[in-house]
């Protein structure tokens, strides 16, 4: 398939720039691959769509204050976007200046891009494709995200980060640091709403996936095939495979939590001979588009994507091309909210994926 398969037209204002008061206020499309219709529900109705013997497998990636501003000994201004922290305490980054810095280079850390009062220093060690190489000088990354890290909105956000997305741009059950962006399908959920999928006596299971900055980046290539995908931190344990197990033991559905979920979930069966889930933890660049088969999951809860993006072309695979096109379309008309502070979809898997 061609990328331009899965363009669409959406007015600005319908791109959610922050987040609602509550959670579980936002709605829910609830999407049946194969049918014509749709049903538009609240968020905090999820329950009803569920049974006793379903399991949610959630991410619970945690979202760093990765984007920090710096400047060069000469004054020249730095923008930095942590892509990963190494285990030597160093990172590869994303740098932005008017001239790429060269090896060797020392960036003062400042509090904002107005600033040039600095307490932390970073040393250029290198290049690896288009990231950099940092070293901490002076202080640990740690310390530089605390003081003066930034929540790395998404280029569409057009607003500067506020205290409070350092919230609300994390899931209540965020618990494992290394994310640039958040797995925001699990953003509308709230201790309330978990409670009453715990009454209900829905399961629920975690695995981590580390979203790379990499999510936003648009496929260039034409034709699919020739796209070449980010590579993101995966951990799938032996406790989620288990819970995933006995999920099928008991005829239920597993159900994952946004689109990192479904990739960590088809990373790990995709290691193991004939598609059977096992533990896996280590990097990703699985792209799932049109024709692929999904070995693990058999709905999904998900936001609404980027025209054009991998993310989009993953949920046609899933739920059906024209079954997503036409969901789209009845959320523009509905005047639903997109993106990562927008609205969400319920998705269960075309006879297609299976």
């Amino acid at each position: 398939m061609k990328r331009t398969d899965f363009t669409f037209e959406l007015p600005a204002e319908l791109i959610a720039q922050e987040p609602l008061a509550e959670r579980s206020a936002s709605r829910l499309l609830e999407v049946n691959a194969g049918l014509e219709s749709v049903a538009h529900r609240a968020f905090r109705d999820l329950p009803s769509l569920l049974s006793p013997n379903d399991l949610l497998v959630f991410n619970n990636t945690r979202v760093l204050p990765a984007r920090l501003f710096a400047q060069k000994q000469t004054g020249g201004k730095v923008e930095i976007l942590f892509e990963r922290v190494l285990g030597d305490g160093s990172a590869l980054a994303h740098v932005r200046a008017s001239k790429s810095p060269k090896e060797g280079t020392l960036l003062l850390v400042t509090p904002d891009d107005q600033s040039d009062v600095s307490e932390f220093t970073l040393r250029v060690t290198g290049r690896k494709g288009d990231l950099f190489a940092l070293s901490p000088e002076s202080g640990s990354l740690k310390e530089m995200m605390q003081c003066f890290g930034h929540i790395p909105l998404p280029p569409y956000i057009d607003r500067e980060d506020t205290h409070e997305d350092r919230d609300r741009y994390q899931t209540v059950y965020a618990r494992r640091e290394g994310a640039v962006a958040a797995p925001t399908a699990g953003l509308h959920f709230d201790p309330p709403l978990l409670n009453a999928l715990d009454a209900l006596g829905v399961r629920r299971t975690e695995l981590t996936l580390h979203v790379g900055a990499g999510t936003f980046q648009p496929v260039r290539a034409d034709n699919l095939e020739d796209h070449v995908m980010h590579r993101e931190y995966v951990d799938v344990d032996q406790t989620c495979c288990d819970a995933v197990n006995a999920c099928r033991d008991r005829g239920g559905r597993v159900i994952a939590v946004g689109t990192t979920a479904v990739r960590s979930l088809e990373s790990a069966a995709c290691q193991s001979e004939q598609g059977v889930l096992a533990p896996f933890e280590g990097d990703t660049d699985i792209f799932l588009y049109p024709g692929c088969r999904f070995h693990v999951v058999d709905a999904m809860i998900t936001n609404f994507h980027l025209s054009e993006s991998t993310l989009l072309m993953l949920v046609s695979a899933f739920a059906g091309v024209e079954t997503i096109r036409r969901a789209y379309a009845a959320a523009i008309e509905n005047r639903y909210r997109f993106f990562s502070y927008g609205d969400a979809m319920f998705l269960t898997k075309s006879e297609f994926a299976a």
